[in-house]
């Protein structure tokens, strides 16, 4: 087994495909497969099940996977850190949540591009726990995720607060009617979003039941659909504030302990900290400090 060997399988994992592996690595096929084979014969068992759509991880791939996702980071990390000095450079990968990256992100990235044209930052939107979990998993080096998030591995830091609202169409003058509506539907972005975990928890506590879950990735889409009428639904105000001023929603206020929420954001303990995620976090504490203190 080398770091070679395990390049190549964590490139055939996140493809599931060894012509498409052999595509990213600039080499050919032959050289992919033959290289899985050998990393099989090292480790011992299969790593992979063979079909005819590709491959998928067999568990003791599954398993593996984290290990070589981390030794493959460390290596860009080694090359980053050797070459880190000057003006911040190089990649950097941030994931957010959907909500953040509409709401908050627009200034500071526009800034940090212009301030450091050097660094390729890309980022990823995701649910909290997806986020989370890419973090962990090293295929991101920082992720804004809403809070609490209380893991070993992690390190974690409070950008900013968001307070939470229940969203409606129109004709809910308030969360009590909600009781009353025939076939209730709230309108979600998929599991693992923490809005949606702490809607679900608020209509249990209130006794509502919801006889159905629609999955959106966008919150236009998922504020079209509540001023169409189709459901509810649970997002920042600060999100909500412009289509409910032009009276297509209702916006519901709820108990502090219910909408206080904090956004974080997260990194992983053993990770090298570039010179640009320095950049990046004081560009964020600056901007979202000012954010802080306006509200």
């Amino acid at each position: 087994m080398d770091v070679a060997d395990l390049r190549v399988f964590e490139a055939v994992a996140r493809h599931g495909s060894m012509n498409r592996a052999a595509t990213e690595l600039h080499t050919v096929q032959s050289n992919v497969t033959a290289r899985i084979r050998s990393l099989e014969q090292a480790v011992g068992v299969p790593l992979f099940q063979r079909h005819v759509r590709g491959v998928s991880l067999t568990p003791a791939g599954r398993r593996m996977l984290p290990y070589a996702t981390r030794i493959a980071k460390l290596m860009i990390e080694a090359r980053t850190a050797a070459l880190d000095e000057g003006l911040p450079s190089g990649p950097l990968s941030l994931g957010t949540l959907e909500t953040t990256a509409a709401l908050r992100l627009s200034p500071i990235l526009s800034g940090f591009a212009r301030t450091y044209p050097q660094v390729r930052l890309s980022l990823t939107t995701g649910t909290t726990c997806s986020l989370t979990t890419d973090v962990l998993e090293c295929r991101l080096d920082g992720a804004f995720v809403a809070g609490p998030v209380n893991h070993a591995d992690l390190h974690s830091e409070t950008v900013f607060r968001e307070e939470l609202v229940l969203v409606t169409p129109r004709t809910i003058t308030s969360v009590k009617q909600l009781a009353s509506v025939p076939d209730l539907k709230t309108i979600v972005f998929r599991l693992g979003c923490s809005y949606r975990q702490r809607l679900d928890a608020l209509l249990a506590e209130a006794g509502i039941v919801a006889t159905t879950s629609l999955e959106f990735s966008s919150t236009d889409a998922i504020l079209a659909c509540v001023a169409a009428g189709v459901g509810i639904t649970l997002l920042p105000k600060g999100i909500v504030s412009g289509i409910a001023q032009a009276d297509a929603i209702a916006v519901h206020r709820l108990p502090p302990r219910k909408a206080n929420v904090e956004t974080l954001f997260i990194r992983r303990h053993d990770s090298y900290v570039s010179s640009a995620m320095i950049a990046f976090i004081e560009a964020a504490r600056n901007s979202f400090g000012q954010v802080q203190a306006a509200a």
